[in-house]
């Protein structure tokens, strides 16, 4: 039923996109008229020898984690039309060898996928972590001053609110660099604290990451859809 009801609203979500309605979409990225659909950059934060944070309890990876829900999103974009571009598809990172300014070197590539694709859209997929394990819930990020990365937040911090993830958060400016790569809006989503028992038991569970994911697309799809 679950199931059904996920792709029943991904199918709707196509229809108002698709159906000559876009054109009224806050932010204003794409028109009924454009000859394509919305492209969307899907970033799985970190990656090879930078694991990002790690699991508490279960010293799970926050790449791997992110890889994950950020496969899941992009099938869900995919499925509704729109096209989906994984600036990373493998647990390995994009820096060539693991040598001094590996991590510029990574991030300059995540950013030359999303520039050459032409992204109407960004969202960096990570987890977050804090020494006080009772912090816990989604956060989403958005560049300061940037008014299309501000609503695609708030979109997406709603949306992610309303999921066992949700902790009533409100979406918050960062100066991050996945949020400098294009003027399109552009989102740091942190699923949840893998310093936290409850986020990580959640974020194990295939179940847990599909709801994140599917979270973030409905949210995205908000953004779109007319006001």
């Amino acid at each position: 039923m679950f199931t059904l009801r996920r792709s029943a609203a991904i199918a709707a979500a196509a229809i108002i996109i698709f159906g000559g309605l876009l054109g009224l979409a806050c932010g204003g990225i794409a028109s009924a008229q454009s000859a394509r659909p919305p492209v969307i950059a899907i970033d799985a934060g970190h990656g090879g020898i930078d694991a990002g944070v790690y699991g508490k309890e279960s010293g799970v990876k926050e790449s791997e984690i992110n890889l994950a829900i950020a496969r899941e999103l992009a099938g869900y974009f995919d499925a509704a039309g729109f096209c989906a571009v994984l600036t990373r598809k493998t647990q390995g990172g994009l820096y060539g060898l693991p040598v001094k300014g590996f991590k510029m070197r990574d991030m300059n590539a995540r950013r030359d996928t999303i520039v050459r694709c032409g992204a109407d859209m960004v969202i960096s997929v990570h987890q977050n972590t804090f020494p006080d394990s009772t912090r816990r819930g989604a956060q989403v990020f958005f560049y300061p001053g940037r008014e299309n990365g501000r609503k695609l937040a708030a979109c997406i911090q709603r949306s992610l609110n309303g999921t066992a993830l949700g902790d009533g958060k409100e979406p918050l400016a960062g100066d991050y660099f996945m949020l400098r790569c294009t003027d399109s809006p552009s989102v740091v989503v942190e699923c949840g604290f893998l310093s936290n028992e409850e986020d990580e038991r959640l974020l194990l569970t295939e179940e847990g990451r599909r709801g994140a994911a599917y979270a973030v697309f409905m949210g995205a799809v908000e953004y779109f859809s007319p006001q």
